[in-house]
């Protein structure tokens, strides 16, 4: 009987207030709200799913549920009583703190990216060594079969460890970082099983012969060890530093991954500017000057640990590592002169970067619509794709050298051709003594080895047209079909690949009445076509600048960036934004849609409000968190401690469990502000690591403290941001984003009405949602 009356109570608490529900998209909740409708809702790559509030998304290789986090700062009594009793020294020790993460992110970042290279390097080098011995023995078929069974065997432990361990380390990562920095989290984005399969796996992948970059997964490796650090370590695998445990908000732990992903690149290309600027254009939502100098001195520290250990190795202490351009190719041109025929030349250039990038975004959103459909069936089928592409692979980078001519060396080419157990621009292959193969330079060596011969600009004719059109083909075609199985793969190295190989070709084409040579060709051709498919201008033009270490070719890889990136716009988006819509992620705009403008913020506000008083009895909120997944309830205040019901603020429900569990509780409707304030300091309920807080299934609860009551004024963020209800959705979206907000609380206009309409998440400035309540609306799209 009283079980009845709670329930009673709570449908009155729900339909005093105009209706709304405001958990959709931010709360983990893999099945349909009570609230929700029956109506399938298809997302993108989740193809006859039910999940109406969207939140199912595609993390990696795996479908994972997500939620928003909480940039906004709380400001409830609890904190303004700790920044009240906070001491110069504290703030002080928090500042430094930032500084330190911020090196300790940059050092590790710099030691992985190290590492990443001296283990690609050394595992690739002694599978070719070997392998070119049998073709100097003409035992071609040994050669192959030990080659693709290497090949085979690295790409199979990778798989493995994508599709059982850690599948959100599938794939290139940034755009789950770029979702997560937008405000959109999932608990196996930046888990420790994603950052040791990511570097594991981007190791192996890269030495298997794929046709992938480590650029994005070291991107995703740096946000990873700033998570990590963030936190304070993993209680689940026992490595945690109770001093680092310093920054409990999704603020703070923003700050730190933004410099993380910037590391990332600057590990990866040596480029410190590079990453700041990538991660300013690219990756972050939200941008200050405090955070421009931290991730600039991470960024820096990256390079000082990077310059430093290169040169340990170039004594010979690392293996096969640190003869080639394996980090930085290092490419310089004496002269850069250039005519106005020249720049025609370059805008033709930066044209077909255009048209090829948008051609080759099109085509990867095709295949990784396919392999998800493969990918669904389970583990097993992850592998067996890897396994497929990895054969198919191996028989292209073995098979296609030999149908290439043999080419003499070059007279000034000396001891270096043919280049035989070491990186160079003359492999011999199967070739006879002073003869090289161009293809086999191309095809049969390392993806940096390769980038570093076709940017080289010493000798004008070590290609020929054929090799290059083969090779920009096998480029073009296997990195499109290689993105999007279960392993690490970056799209960086798969482009600037395929660009420098168009580029060299038109090059060489244009050599005739063109200044400029066949090797600075190659590198607009990769600016361009870098251009074509990622959209990028400002971080680019310095990373590839950084890259190859020529400053006077600024001008022209600036024209044909601008070029190509005008031109690829008129036919679809970025590779990392459709990336980031096709696995669902509901990422927000830095502006809102056109239709957007013909609605309020009340015409989106639909489904039941669960609001609760400020001083509510115990089993109304227990009833309320059970049946619903919402993060946040508005808190009213009414009669007796108000003369007419108002809106106190906002509590979330992480704040509800702690103070639940502690059972602060009383048999009257009595404010307990000074015991609670005693009984608990604001770091009590701080955020925990991934998946560590407290859930409603920790809850003990007894039937005669479901009658009692519990004060809500200490936990409640009295300033909440509000919108009147009137207000464009336009400017709504603009400002929800712009803040970094997951609930934004609707107010009425006009008075004499309850408090509060609504509160508008993430979920409802989505298309899907606004589209679908306003179907006519889509011709404003």
């Amino acid at each position: 009987m009283e079980e009845g009356r709670e329930e009673e109570n709570l449908d009155i608490k729900v339909e005093r207030t105009r209706s709304f529900e405001y958990g959709t998209n931010t709360e983990v909740i893999t099945t349909l709200s009570r609230y929700g409708s029956d109506d399938e809702f298809k997302q993108p790559l989740l193809r006859k799913r039910t999940n109406q509030t969207s939140q199912l998304a595609i993390v990696g290789a795996n479908v994972s549920p997500i939620e928003s986090l909480d940039y906004e700062i709380m400001e409830n009594e609890l904190l303004k009583e700790d920044w009240r009793s906070m001491k110069n020294f504290e703030i002080f020790q928090y500042i430094f703190f930032k500084w330190t993460m911020a090196l300790l992110i940059g050092l590790c970042t710099g030691l992985i990216g190290f590492c990443n290279n001296i283990g690609v390097e050394n595992i690739a080098g002694f599978k070719f060594l070997q392998t070119i011995n049998y073709v100097r023995q003409e035992k071609y078929v040994n050669g192959f079969t030990y080659f693709a069974g290497c090949n085979l065997l690295l790409a199979t432990v990778t798989a493995a460890l994508c599709a059982y361990i850690a599948p959100a380390a599938a794939g290139s990562g940034i755009p789950e970082v770029k979702a997560y920095l937008n405000g959109v989290d999932a608990h196996s984005i930046l888990a420790p099983s994603t950052l040791f399969v990511k570097i594991i796996g981007s190791i192996l992948g890269v030495a298997a012969g794929f046709v992938v970059g480590k650029e994005g997964p070291m991107v995703h490796t740096g946000a990873c060890i700033a998570s990590l650090l963030g936190q304070g370590g993993s209680r689940k695998y026992h490595l945690t530093w109770k001093w680092l445990t310093y920054f409990k908000n999704d603020r703070d732990r923003r700050d730190l991954i933004t410099c993380g992903a910037a590391a990332g690149v600057a590990a990866a290309f040596r480029a410190p500017v590079g990453g700041v600027l990538f991660a300013l254009e690219e990756v972050a939502s939200w941008w200050r000057s405090a955070l421009l100098w931290r991730t600039f001195f991470t960024t820096a520290v990256v390079a000082v640990v990077l310059r430093s250990l290169i040169d340990f190795c170039r004594h010979g202490n690392c293996g096969l590592f640190g003869e080639g351009g394996l980090i930085m190719f290092d490419v310089n041109h004496a002269t850069t002169k250039w005519s106005a025929l020249d720049l025609v030349t370059l805008a033709i250039l930066g044209v077909i970067g255009g048209v090829l990038g948008s051609l080759y975004n099109y085509l990867v959103d095709k295949v990784l619509r396919t392999y998800n459909i493969i990918n669904k069936k389970g583990p097993m089928f992850k592998v067996l794709l890897v396994i497929t592409i990895s054969l198919l692979t191996s028989c292209c980078s073995y098979g296609l050298p030999w149908f290439a001519p043999c080419t003499p060396c070059p007279p000034e080419s000396g001891n270096e051709c043919p280049s035989i157990g070491r990186s160079g621009n003359y492999k011999n292959f199967n070739c006879q003594d002073g003869h090289y193969n161009d293809l086999a330079s191309l095809m049969f060596t390392t993806n940096d080895d390769a980038i570093r011969n076709l940017f080289n600009s010493n000798s004008k004719n070590d290609f020929h047209l054929s090799t290059l059109y083969a090779f920009f083909g096998a480029m073009y075609c296997l990195g499109i079909i290689t993105y999007g199985i279960a392993i690490p793969s970056g799209l960086f190295i798969p482009v600037i690949l395929a660009g420098a190989s168009y580029g060299r070709l038109i090059g060489t084409l244009t050599g005739q009445f063109c200044n400029l040579d066949a090797g600075l060709f190659a590198i607009l051709g990769a600016a361009s076509f870098l251009g074509g498919t990622m959209r990028m201008t400002v971080s680019l033009c310095v990373i590839l600048l950084e890259l190859t270490n020529d400053l006077l070719m600024l001008p022209l890889v600036m024209i044909v960036l601008l070029i190509s990136k005008s031109v690829a716009d008129n036919f679809n988006e970025g590779v990392y934004d459709q990336i980031v819509k096709m696995k669902g992620l509901p990422f927000m705009e830095i502006h809102a849609e056109p239709y957007m403008r013909h609605l309020a913020a009340n015409d989106v506000v639909t489904g039941p409000l669960v609001s609760f008083s400020s001083v509510e009895r115990v089993g109304i909120i227990i009833h309320a968190l059970r049946a619903t997944g919402h993060n946040g309830f508005p808190i009213i205040d009414e009669p007796p401690f108000t003369d007419a019901p108002e809106l106190c603020g906002l509590a979330l429900r992480s704040h509800l469990l702690v103070l639940l569990k502690a059972k602060k509780f009383t048999k009257q409707q009595d404010l307990m502000r000074s015991d609670i304030k005693k009984s608990f300091k604001a770091i009590d309920f701080a955020k925990s690591g991934s998946g560590k807080g407290i859930k409603i299934e920790d809850l003990i609860i007894k039937d005669e403290e479901m009658n009692m009551y519990v004060d809500l004024h200490p936990i409640t963020n009295t300033s909440p941001y509000t919108v009147v209800e009137t207000m464009s959705l336009a400017k709504v979206a603009v400002l929800f984003r712009d803040l970094g907000l997951r609930h934004l609380c609707v107010v009425p206009k006009t008075p004499g009405r309850p408090p509060i309409v609504g509160v508008l998440t993430r979920h409802d400035f989505t298309p899907e949602h606004v589209l679908g309540l306003y179907p006519h609306l889509k011709v404003h799209k």
